[in-house]
């Protein structure tokens, strides 16, 4: 199956760049550019792409802003696709607040290509990816900034068996399936279950919303 993927930023030699890139990809195919975030949602409302590639950083409307239009579109509009945040720096302030509106994850512009191919192929799956330079920054921003909300997150938890609260704190501290594996001595496909399992009961749409509620909900603190 092809995934189909539009790009979303406002300096032209990244978009020919990643276009090309992705292009080349046999089960990518790359439906259209915009150079800003006013663009990209016209453009994603038309084209309907599977992933949206969306900077940060750009004028008329910014990522953040284009992301929350996307995946909370207004009535009427169904299409909600995937939006992988692209960043400079690991160090962005928008990085929790796109996660809370609703993107599948961030991705550093100077990651191998790689990278990139595999992060579009990952988001389109329907996981989430969080570079882990990204979510080191997202703990600190979100310890500097917000107090953990131990209430209503703070009660769903209690829904969890303490093994999928286990998997839970160490998917919060940015660590892929197998990482989880060897850390708690199970097999791959074991916690891949229980990472289903605590999205199901959370009712959180993947890895990413999980890092916030986690962090919202008090089960993990910064610095541990």
């Amino acid at each position: 199956m092809t995934t189909r993927v539009i790009i979303v930023d406002d300096q032209a030699m990244v978009r020919a760049g990643f276009a090309a890139l992705l292009a080349a990809q046999s089960d990518i195919d790359v439906v259209g550019e915009a150079p800003d975030g006013a663009q990209g949602v016209e453009l994603s409302r038309r084209t309907h792409p599977d992933v949206v590639l969306m900077d940060v950083r750009m004028p008329e409307m910014d990522g953040l802003e284009a992301a929350r239009r996307l995946l909370s579109p207004p009535p009427g509009v169904t299409h909600r696709p995937r939006v992988l945040m692209l960043t400079t720096f690991d160090v962005d302030d928008y990085v929790y607040e796109a996660l809370r509106a609703g993107a599948s994850g961030f991705l550093l512009k100077d990651a191998p290509p790689a990278d990139l191919i595999a992060a579009v192929r990952v988001v389109a799956s329907g996981d989430a990816l969080l570079a882990p330079s990204v979510t080191r920054r997202l703990i600190a921003d979100f310890a500097q900034q917000r107090p953990a909300s131990r209430g209503k997150p703070a009660l769903r938890l209690k829904g969890l068996t303490e093994r999928e609260t286990e998997v839970l704190t160490l998917v919060a501290r940015g660590q892929s399936n197998s990482e989880i594996a060897r850390t708690l001595v199970l097999a791959e496909q074991t916690v891949k279950t229980h990472v289903s399992r605590v999205l199901t009961k959370l009712d959180l749409r993947d890895r990413a919303q999980a890092v916030v509620f986690a962090y919202e909900s008090g089960l993990v603190a910064p610095g541990e």
